[in-house]
Formats: structure tokens, sequence, C-alpha cells
């Protein structure tokens, strides 16, 4: 989870929206190899007039209504911080106009010369495991175990016959 407070690395799956839903009337962006795919955006439940942000979108497929891509979301002038959590939904307009819906699978803040910061996540410990073994195992009273191992009188009377 990464409040939006700065530039953030995203990547996730981008939805465009058809031209009878409102969408681009050319249909999905064309992206070119040179340039990033800019537009605004914002997140649910801010607005485009009180949360706008830029987007730049890249390494997505050419003419696919739904494509895997990756992206830059920079915060405008004045708003307020944001959550942006894998599973929130990008609103990528054109003007104040819906084009576009990313669903955020992944986020990372960015560093100052733009390269994503990835946090270093400890593996959890596993307390068994990380305890040393002891010396001797602990010992343990066991009634079955010590009838068995041990000689008493009654071990060498006759059986008894059945039914008695």
């Amino acid at each position: 989870m990464v409040m939006m407070t700065g530039s953030l690395a995203v990547r996730g799956t981008v939805l465009w929206l058809t031209p009878q839903q409102g969408g681009r009337v050319s249909g999905p962006p064309e992206p070119d190899y040179d340039y990033d795919y800019t537009a605004t955006a914002y997140l649910p439940p801010r607005t485009p007039d009180d949360g706008q942000a830029g987007i730049a979108l890249r390494r997505f497929a050419p003419g696919a209504w739904r494509t895997p891509a990756e992206g830059i979301l920079v915060p405008g002038k004045g708003n307020r911080a944001q959550q942006v959590i894998p599973g929130c939904i990008v609103i990528i307009t054109e003007g104040v106009r819906p084009v576009g819906l990313l669903t955020v699978e992944e986020v990372h803040a960015l560093a100052p010369d733009g390269t994503p910061i990835i946090p270093v996540v400890e593996p959890a410990r596993d307390a068994v495991a990380d305890a040393p073994m002891p010396a001797e195992p602990p010992y343990r009273h066991s009634t079955a175990a010590s009838r068995w191992a041990s000689k008493h009188a009654s071990d060498d009377a006759p059986p008894q016959p059945a039914g008695v």
C-alpha cells in the first residue's frame, strides 16, 4: 500500500471503454515505441475536479480492448494524498471524459531518479524451525510404556479361563 504524495510506478490491466460506453472514438490507443500514452486520471471516490492526476502508460498491446500495462501516476498540484493499493481502479480520462479503467496489480513509490523503490521484505521466521534441538529428548512418562517394560509378579500368573 502506498500513499500517492509523489509519483508512483503502477502495473495492472487496462480496460479501454468502447465508443458506445463513452470511450475513445478511435478505439484503444496505439502505443508508440518512442512515446508513452499520456492522459489524465483519478482514483474514486475522487472526481476529475478534486483528484486529477497525470498518467503515462506503456507496454500495452496495440489495439487490444483489455491488456496488461505499466505506467506512472503523477498527482496534480494541491491534491491531497490518495491511497493506491493493488485492486484499486484508476479511471483514465481525456479531459474529464472516462476512456479507460486501470486495475492496479502492483504499485511502487518512485525515487527522485525515477526508479521504483521496491522494499525488501524479510521472510517470516518459523519459531519452531529456528529453535535449537535439545541435547536429549524431553522425558515423557507413559503408563502404557512402563507397563510393557516393567516386570510384575502378575506377569507370571497362569492365564485365567475365559468367562470367569
